[in-house]
């Protein structure tokens, strides 16, 4: 097992890491960095050039990492090699209140079948979204907190699913509305609706007040018309997952709550090289919405928010 570690790793985890490993019987050596990976800088990472750290990942069985791996070349090499990769990057609060349960991979595994099995994704809400997207080019990626299986990546708190819209494919619009939540790059809730409009997989306007203008110009800052592609989309599953998370703790703590929170439908945009896709750019946005209805083939699955069919419910 290897433990990759950056400056800003806290040192309880790393001795933790080692404890567990030893616990279990492993092989365990830490693998530190020298740069504090960013949410910001999605695809960027400190592994680049360090040939000898990425094979030697490559030879584990597992790596427990404590900082963001995602969007990366290395991560999918490590992957590809059978390594299982757990990222662990979330206040020890949460890692406790969210800690995976054998209920909550049943609900996660449940609905990452059902998208699987799906050709057509469409999401609405009573705040103005209607967007409908063609499935099945990427794979259907699904995430309960721990990973047990060679090359599969989870992170510890998670609890949801998504996949990427076959290329083109989406059309519509999407209404980022107040309360909403920006959980990448700002960490806020929305004070004022976001009027999306996308045609052929692209966001072509964004219309509305300070968060749009916000949206807008992180999106252009980048320079490149990649980061206006429509990303991964799913929904969370976690019962245990706060919505009020940045409320309640501050933003630093809603890591996993955002993304995995029960009943959001998580809308994003940018790169989509960790479902297998060649579009790289930093002009990533995570955005879990509240109160949306979402359809596969036709079928209900959640209802303004809320999951409404049985195996999905992580009771």
């Amino acid at each position: 097992m290897v433990v990759l570690s950056d400056p800003a790793t806290r040192p309880e985890y790393v001795t933790a890491a080692f404890t567990a490993a030893q616990e279990l019987g492993a092989k365990v050596f830490q693998i530190g960095v020298s740069v504090v990976p960013s949410w910001q800088t999605v695809g960027v990472t400190p592994l680049k050039g360090l040939t000898a750290a990425v094979e030697a990942m490559k030879a584990a069985d597992m790596v427990v990492a404590f900082h963001i791996v995602l969007f990366t070349r290395e991560l999918r090499e490590i992957m590809q090699a059978g390594t299982r990769v757990l990222m662990v990057i979330d206040h020890a609060d949460d890692l406790e209140r969210l800690f995976p349960t054998p209920a909550l991979r049943r609900a996660v595994e449940a609905a990452g079948r059902r998208l699987e099995a799906a050709r057509e994704m469409r999401i609405i809400s009573e705040a103005g979204t209607d967007l409908t997207v063609k499935t099945g080019e990427y794979p259907v990626m699904i995430q309960y907190g721990y990973t047990d299986t060679p090359g599969r990546f989870d992170h510890w708190g998670a609890g949801h699913v998504h996949t990427f819209p076959n290329e083109g494919s989406a059309e519509g619009t999407v209404l980022v509305n107040v309360g909403d939540m920006v959980v990448l790059p700002f960490y806020r809730y929305v004070q004022d609706p976001i009027k999306l409009t996308i045609r052929e997989g692209y966001i072509r306007k964004i219309e509305g007040g300070l968060d749009a203008t916000l949206m807008r110009d992180w999106l252009e800052g980048w320079h490149d018309p990649e980061g206006f592609a429509v990303s991964h989309l799913g929904w969370g599953l976690h019962p245990k997952a706060q919505w009020n998370c940045m409320a309640l703790y501050g933003p630093e703590r809603c890591l996993a709550h955002g993304r995995a929170f029960a009943g959001n439908f998580l809308f994003s945009t940018g790169p989509n090289t960790q479902g297998g896709g060649t579009r790289v750019t930093p002009g990533h946005y995570d955005v879990p919405m509240r109160e949306c209805s979402l359809y596969l083939d036709g079928e209900l699955i959640i209802d303004r928010g809320k999951i409404v069919v049985g195996d999905m419910q992580a009771t």
